[in-house]
Parts: structure tokens; C-alpha cells; sequence
């Protein structure tokens, strides 16, 4: 008897896509598929412990630009003209000058409310190219300290350190922390610099040495000596140090959906696979309740995948916050993130059909995610 032909892992991942994905995006499935199956787009996140005045000009001259600080200018200048319209209609309506002033300093405190709230977030620049331009990022050239000077990723993952608005004194879990690009991007906004603290945790000891090893090309050691790497069960943090963190990002382990669609290596729809693929939800549920009781009450916890799935995002985040309440007798509020949405149109897709947090979904002109975060407050 003949043996049947292994069926492609990547072939197996796109059925289940096309299963589930489709009922779930809709009508909208069609193009991001297509999305998921071409190239990946890149944004260039910007090492501020390199010499940055170099690089920033070499990336300006390829007609790259910081979609961080874009965002940024573009919400202000839009409270701006809410300033400027609410003062007008205040004459209009009789207004007395100083109660028009006052509406007008009320409008622009505005500007500093989430996620770019004091002078941290700034920090962060992450270069990208314009909607439909595919140019590729050159790999980024050591300094003359051998500091390289940008770290090549996807954009849409710098969107749950965003999320998190870390502040200079913060301490800070990173619970999943390898292969350790949101690591580098939480060390960007001067952290350990000032007073802060940052914990990076990756069960894999493999892929803990690929975290050392962007540590050390992207961070000089004084501020690299700094930073905690473990290799603990995340599941199991609350034993190690629970309850003591100001935030706490909690980038789960999930199907990853792009590689799982395009490469055979280490795919989890491999068959040898499907139990631990089966389980991951039950994983990042763990993960997850792990993140909320690492933090301080008060202490905020962002929960992102890079998976398209309802069950893997929403789904993991209802029950986290139900079982919260019912077991640990702990309230979890689940913040609104919907001015991400409007904040970050210009550079990503969304899908507005969330329950709870933010998705950025694959597009042939704006070809970064899939990206889920959720953003919850204990």
C-alpha cells in the first residue's frame, strides 16, 4: 500500500483560515488573505542609544517617515481646530472672552491624553514607508560604538507598547518577552534610564539567547546590565513575583497566522502539532491571568497575539476578566482603544468589528499585522 502524500502544513493553516476567517471578517476576508500571502511590510524602529541624527536623515532621504510622531501631530492639530471652532462658536453664542479661553486650554490639555501622555511615548519612532510603496528597509549598520540603528519589524507590533504608555519610573514585565523586538521597543522610551525597571521573561531558553543577542546589538551594557531576562513559565509568575508591576505586557504564544499561511518551518498546523494548537487557547488564558495578577492593583496588563482569531483574542480576554472577579475577587476594566483606530488610519487597517480591543488586519497596501491588543486596567 501506497502512503498518502503529507498534506502542507501552510495548506492545512489556510483551510482553517478559509473555515473560520471567513465567517468571522466577512466580506473583508478576501482581501486580507491575500494580504497574508504576500510580502510583509516592515517599519524601521528607530535605536535611540545609537547615533539617531544619521540614521533619521538616511531614513527621511528614502521618503520613510515616523508614524508615531505623525500620529501625534495629526491628533493635535486636530484638537487644535476643535479649540479653534468651540472658541468661534463661544463669541457666536455670547460667550464672555475668558469662558472661551478657558474651552479653548480645556481642549489643547487634550493633547497629552493617552497613548502619548508626558514626553515617554514620543520617544519611540518607528519609520515606515507610504501606503502602497513595497520599498524594502536596508539591514541597519552598527554605529561606531557597534550599536546597529534601527531594528527591522512589523509596525503594527509596536501598537500594544504603545498601548501600555509607560512611564519613566514604571516597572515594567515583559512576560513573553523573545524573540525581544517590544523588549527593545520599551527600552526605546528611557526606562531604565530614569528610574524605571524592566523585567524581560521568555519560557524558551532557546529563544531567551536570541533575546541576549538583540540586547547586546541594539543597547550599550551599562543599561543592558540593567535589564532582568528570565526564562521562567510565565504561568507560574505570580509565585516568582506577583502583584508588583506598574504595567505588564503579555505577547502570547499563538497560531501566527502570516508565518503559519507562508512558511513549513515550525508551523504549528503541522499534524504533529494539533494538540498543542488546540491548547493554545487554555495557554493564553494562563498567560494572561499570570499578567493580571503580576501587576499592582491600579497596574495595567496589554494582552496581544498575532492571530486573526476570535478565540485567541476576545474570547481569552472575557474569560480572564471573568475569572478575575469570580476567583480572585480582583476587577479588571477593559480600556477603550478605539483612538488608536483614529490616531494610526493612515498607516494601518483596521477592523472595526472588535467586542474588545484593537485588530490590525493584513493589506496589500498597508501589509503589517495581523495585530491583536487589548489594553486592561486591575
Amino acid at each position: 500500500a501506497t502512503t498518502a502524500p503529507r498534506i502542507p502544513s501552510t495548506r492545512l493553516a489556510l483551510h482553517h483560515f478559509d473555515t473560520s476567517y471567513s465567517l468571522h471578517l466577512g466580506e473583508l476576508w478576501p482581501s486580507v488573505r491575500a494580504g497574508l500571502l504576500c510580502e510583509q511590510k516592515y517599519g524601521a524602529l528607530l535605536n535611540n542609544f545609537s547615533a539617531v541624527d544619521h540614521v533619521t536623515q538616511e531614513l527621511e532621504l528614502l521618503n520613510a517617515t515616523d508614524f508615531v510622531s505623525e500620529a501625534l501631530q495629526k491628533a493635535q492639530q486636530s484638537q487644535r481646530g476643535a479649540a479653534a471652532r468651540e472658541a468661534v462658536r463661544g463669541s457666536q453664542e455670547g460667550c464672555v472672552q475668558g469662558r472661551a479661553v478657558i474651552q479653548a486650554e480645556t481642549i489643547t490639555q487634550a493633547e497629552t491624553s493617552p497613548p502619548f501622555r508626558a514626553s515617554i511615548i514620543p520617544k519611540i519612532k518607528c519609520y515606515t514607508f507610504p501606503r502602497g510603496d513595497i520599498t524594502r528597509f536596508c539591514p541597519a549598520r552598527p554605529d561606531i560604538l557597534g550599536l546597529l540603528g534601527y531594528y527591522l519589524m512589523d509596525a503594527a507590533s509596536l501598537l500594544p507598547v504603545l498601548a501600555l504608555d509607560v512611564q519613566q519610573d514604571d516597572l515594567v514585565l515583559d512576560l513573553c518577552a523573545a524573540p525581544g523586538g517590544k523588549t527593545l521597543a520599551l527600552l526605546q522610551t528611557g526606562l531604565c534610564v530614569s528610574g524605571g525597571h524592566l523585567a524581560a521573561n521568555d519560557v524558551s531558553i532557546s529563544r531567551t539567547k536570541r533575546l541576549h543577542q538583540i540586547l547586546h546589538k541594539y543597547v550599550p551594557r551599562e543599561i543592558r546590565e540593567t535589564v532582568s531576562v528570565t526564562s521562567y513559565d510565565g504561568r507560574d509568575w505570580q509565585d516568582v513575583d506577583g502583584g508588583t508591576f506598574h504595567k505588564v505586557l503579555v505577547d502570547v504564544p499563538c497560531t501566527t497566522d502570516r508565518h503559519s499561511a507562508m512558511e513549513e518551518e515550525n508551523n504549528i498546523f503541522h499534524k504533529r502539532r494539533t494538540k498543542e494548537r488546540q491548547m493554545l487557547p487554555m495557554l493564553q488564558l494562563q498567560l494572561l491571568m499570570a499578567g493580571i495578577l503580576a501587576a499592582k492593583p491600579g497596574g495595567e496588563v496589554v494582552y496581544s497575539t498575532c492571530s486573526l482569531s476570535p478565540l485567541q483574542n476576545e474570547c481569552v480576554v472575557e474569560r480572564a476578566v471573568e475569572i478575575a472577579e469570580t476567583q480572585f475577587n480582583i476587577s479588571v476594566h477593559v480600556e477603550d482603544l478605539s483612538h488608536f483606530r483614529t490616531r494610526f488610519q493612515d498607516t494601518f487597517s483596521f477592523f472595526s468589528g472588535c467586542r474588545l480591543g484593537e485588530l490590525v488586519l493584513p493589506h496589500l497596501t498597508a501589509n503589517f499585522g495581523p495585530m491583536y491588543f487589548c489594553k486592561l486596567r486591575r
